[in-house]
């Protein structure tokens, strides 16, 4: 049972990451496309700019909006569980270890409470709007495809939270994350003699 639970979880984990990357790349690929497409229409030359202003970009802005909507769902779910959010806990660290695994617990499972709270309601209002038969203004798709991040990230948020409750209850440890750190930079560093001495010592003996 756990080999096949730790296969979904890296399966979900991948999904996460993958998702928020492409979205992050497809907007930012739109975005240049549409800012590349205005400036070239104020080119008269060469008839760049009858041919610029015969492109129709005016659905990037409607495309990105929901990009990054998508976005900021799923990647406040990868968020959870790599411990990137922001917290206020100057008060809950002076306390002793039991009141704070206590607290702790009871603002993980607050969490899982809202989002999971969210997502139901977020359900409710794609099924409203799926009835209903809305599209977008621009693009023209039906609008419960856009609203079904809510459920969806929610949804995700709200495992996420579990996740980190049963792994607290149980290791007494929360995901962190540093900030300065960047994945692959010790290698890099290595390779041109710069790594500190203190990232040698952690890496361990080389063979």
């Amino acid at each position: 049972m756990k080999p096949l639970f730790k296969l979904l979880s890296r399966l979900l984990n991948r999904l996460e990451e993958t998702l928020i990357a492409f979205l992050m790349a497809g907007a930012t690929l739109v975005i240049f496309m549409a800012v590349v497409q205005r400036y070239l229409s104020g080119i008269t030359a060469f008839g760049i700019q009858d041919f610029m202003i015969q492109l129709n970009v005016s659905w990037a802005q409607e495309l990105c909006i929901y990009m990054f909507v998508w976005m900021a769902k799923f990647g406040a779910a990868y968020g959870v569980r790599t411990g990137i959010h922001v917290g206020v806990d100057v008060l809950i660290n002076r306390l002793s270890d039991r009141y704070r695994y206590g607290f702790i617990l009871f603002g993980l499972a607050c969490g899982a409470l809202f989002t999971g709270t969210i997502g139901w309601m977020g359900y409710g209002l794609v099924r409203e709007v799926h009835e209903y038969g809305s599209t977008t203004e621009v693009l023209e798709w039906p609008q419960w495809i856009v609203y079904l991040a809510i459920p969806l990230g929610s949804a995700l948020m709200c495992f996420r939270f579990l996740q980190v409750l049963l792994s607290f209850a149980r290791t007494g440890a929360l995901p962190k994350h540093d900030h300065s750190h960047v994945d692959g930079m010790e290698d890099v560093l290595d390779d041109a003699n710069l790594v500190p001495q203190d990232l040698n010592q952690r890496k361990g003996p080389q063979a």
